[in-house]
Parts: structure tokens; C-alpha cells; sequence
């Protein structure tokens, strides 16, 4: 008799759906923030695809840095695609519902692509270190192989970090309201929503977020210590602005996704709103997956070069059409 006790409130505890506050209230500027989204959306999938298709379709980018801005690209695609079509429905709903599976699935995969990220821009730091530090390895070194397993591991680390968030987070019971004051499912609202004591979930997103966070960070540091050392080193002021001008790119996709993970985690605890977090998640879910291949392929001349190859190849076949 206490069992069926039990899981008929753990039944009651776990809403069949959730709805999704979203981003305002106001009709008008919904139908505005949609045209925006959707239109950012479509420069996201263009801009990433476009990138993995030249880096793919050209053999003399077949090189470890583009090796990991393909797959960053690829990253790109899938994150903006975790949360935007979702967003862009309920711009146009009334309800505003997510059933518990999508908003399960959607806090997972997001949560993946944020440590990915994390990772990934590690990994891509110590392609830069190898190559202007030890040039004449690089190839050695920098072997299809390892970089394969590099991703993979970045890969591995992501989505482990996601499955102690999301488990950590769906075993509790959500008896406060069903409604969550965000416009995708994440933690900290989901937390908000819960009737019991959430001291160790805080813990648990803190550590092991914290650990993607400062791991990946530690290595883009340290890498790029040695880089500017080596860099100041290079008597030849041509040398110099060459080599640094294979990190530049790195550097502010770095920038930007770091100072969104300041803005969110390192502010003073008085001054957080979901106002806020929801703006830095806008950034997180919309801006950098659309600017990174941006950044990319106008500041990477090898790329640019390969991008109007193609675009001379086909232009003729294109307007026989």
C-alpha cells in the first residue's frame, strides 16, 4: 500500500508537460522577435553548413585546424538547432507548451553543447600551441588519429556532463508550478520549480559545470602563454603578425562565449534576474552559434579563397538554371 503511495506522488510530482514562459509577453513584439530569430536562424544553418561543405569539398583544408572548425561549425548546427525551431513555436503558440521528453531532451542537449564547447575551444587552443610552437611537428604530432580522438573525448566529456545534469535535475519532484520562467528548458528555473531541498543539485551543476569550464579555460591559458612567448620571439615583424593571425579568429569565438559564462555564473548573487540570464542565453543560443562561422570565414583567407572557388565553379551552372 506505501509503494503504490509513493509512486502515485512521484507520478504527480512529474508533470506530463511544462509551459514555457518565453521571452515576452507582448504579441507585437513576439511577431517581431520571431522575424529576428528566424532570421538569424537561417543565416546559422547557411553560414555553418557553408563552412563544413568548403572545408569538406576542398583537400588542401584537410588539416587539423580546420579539421576542428568543421566540427565546430557542426556544434554550431546542432546547438542553435536544440533550441530554436522549439523558440520559434512558441512565438507563434498560445499555450506555450514543451511535453516532459522534449524538455528532458532539450536541457540534455543543450547542456552537451555547452561543455562541448568548452572543450572543444581547449582542444583547438592546443592545435594553435603545436603549430606555431613546434611547426615542424605539427603534422607529426597533430595526427589524424589523435585529433579524431581529441574530439571524441571532447565529445565524451560533453555529454557525460549533460547526463549528471539532466538526471541529477528530473529526479525531483516539480510540485511548485509546471510553468518555467525561461524560454528553453535549463537548470536554474527547473530548480525554482521543485518543492525539495535543491542544496546538492546547485552543488553537483556547480562542480562538474564549473570543471568543463575551468579545464577548458586552464588549457586555452596556458596554451596561449606559450603561443605569445614564442610569437615575441620571432625576430621578423611579418612572422610575427602572420602567426598571430592564425589565432585571432580562435581568440574572439573564445572571447565571446567566455564573457557570456561571466556575465551568467560571476556576477554578485544580489544582482541575478532571469531577465538577465534570459538575455546571456539569447547570446549562448543564438548570437555565437551565427557569429562563429562568421568570424571564421571572413577573418580565414584560405578559407575565403576556397569559398570563391566554389562560387566560380557553380555561379555558371546556377544561372542556366
Amino acid at each position: 500500500m506505501k509503494m503504490k503511495q509513493d509512486k502515485s506522488m512521484q507520478n504527480a510530482t512529474k508533470p506530463s508537460y511544462f509551459v514555457l514562459s518565453g521571452l515576452t509577453d507582448d504579441p507585437r513584439l513576439e511577431l517581431l522577435l520571431f522575424t529576428l530569430f528566424l532570421l538569424f536562424y537561417v543565416v546559422t544553418l547557411l553560414a555553418n553548413i557553408s563552412i563544413i561543405v568548403i572545408i569538406s569539398g576542398d583537400s588542401r583544408l584537410h588539416i587539423p585546424m580546420y579539421f576542428f572548425i568543421k566540427n565546430l561549425s557542426f556544434l554550431d548546427l546542432c546547438y542553435s538547432s536544440v533550441i530554436l525551431p522549439k523558440t520559434l513555436a512558441t512565438f507563434l503558440s498560445v499555450t506555450k507548451t514543451i511535453s516532459f521528453v522534449e524538455c528532458v531532451m532539450q536541457m540534455y542537449l543543450f547542456g552537451a553543447s555547452v561543455s562541448l564547447e568548452c572543450f572543444l575551444l581547449g582542444v583547438m587552443a592546443y592545435d594553435r600551441y603545436v603549430a606555431i610552437c613546434n611547426p615542424l611537428l605539427y603534422m607529426i604530432l597533430m595526427k589524424k588519429r589523435f585529433c579524431v580522438q581529441l574530439v571524441g573525448f571532447a565529445y565524451l566529456g560533453g555529454y557525460l556532463n549533460a547526463s549528471i545534469h539532466t538526471s541529477c535535475t528530473f529526479q525531483l519532484p516539480f510540485c511548485k508550478s509546471n510553468k518555467i520562467d525561461h524560454f528553453y528548458c535549463d537548470v536554474p528555473p527547473l530548480l525554482k520549480l521543485s518543492c525539495s531541498d535543491t542544496t546538492a543539485n546547485e552543488l553537483v551543476m556547480f562542480i562538474f559545470g564549473g570543471l568543463a569550464e575551468i579545464s577548458s579555460l586552464t588549457t586555452i591559458m596556458v596554451s596561449y602563454s606559450y603561443i605569445i612567448s614564442t610569437i615575441l620571439n620571432i625576430n621578423s615583424q611579418q612572422g610575427r603578425k602572420k602567426s598571430f593571425s592564425t589565432c585571432t579568429s580562435h581568440l574572439m569565438t573564445v572571447g565571446i562565449f567566455y564573457s557570456t559564462i561571466v556575465f551568467m555564473y560571476l556576477r554578485p548573487s544580489s544582482s541575478y534576474a532571469m531577465s538577465q540570464d534570459r538575455i546571456a542565453s539569447v547570446f549562448y543560443t543564438v548570437i555565437i552559434p551565427m557569429l562563429n562561422p562568421l568570424i571564421y570565414g571572413l577573418r580565414n583567407k584560405e578559407l575565403t579563397r576556397a569559398f570563391m572557388k566554389i562560387r566560380e565553379k557553380y555561379t555558371p551552372w546556377l544561372l542556366l538554371l
